[in-house]
């Protein structure tokens, strides 16, 4: 009689539990991790076209921080929140790959 080496993982959907087989590209993955809220990084490949933001400069949010050329379009990049800029890692000119943390907030 052959063995059963399968080895099946669980999953939980809406409090349902699944037995099921994964693929090696799903197990190999990029885990998701939830975004720190005091980082605003780049969501797409592109470059930095003007910036408007220094180190200790206040913002409101919603204001414009920087201006990100990805794709052929202009994409402003805006304050999440109230609060001061603690880095700037970008300069002008600069090609930005993607979920790069181009600017810090304290």
């Amino acid at each position: 009689m052959e063995e059963n080496n399968t080895k099946y993982q669980v999953f939980t959907v809406n409090n349902a539990r699944y037995l099921t087989l994964t693929t090696k590209k799903f197990d190999n993955r990029k885990i998701w991790q939830k975004l720190d809220p005091k980082e605003i990084c780049s969501i797409i490949p592109g470059s930095v076209v003007d910036i408007f933001a220094q180190p200790g400069q206040k913002f409101k949010a919603g204001e414009v921080v920087l201006i990100l050329d990805a794709m052929k379009m202009y994409t402003k990049v805006t304050m999440p929140m109230d609060g001061v800029i603690k880095s700037v890692n970008v300069a002008k000119g600069d090609r930005v790959p993607k979920d790069m943390v181009m600017i810090s907030i304290e």
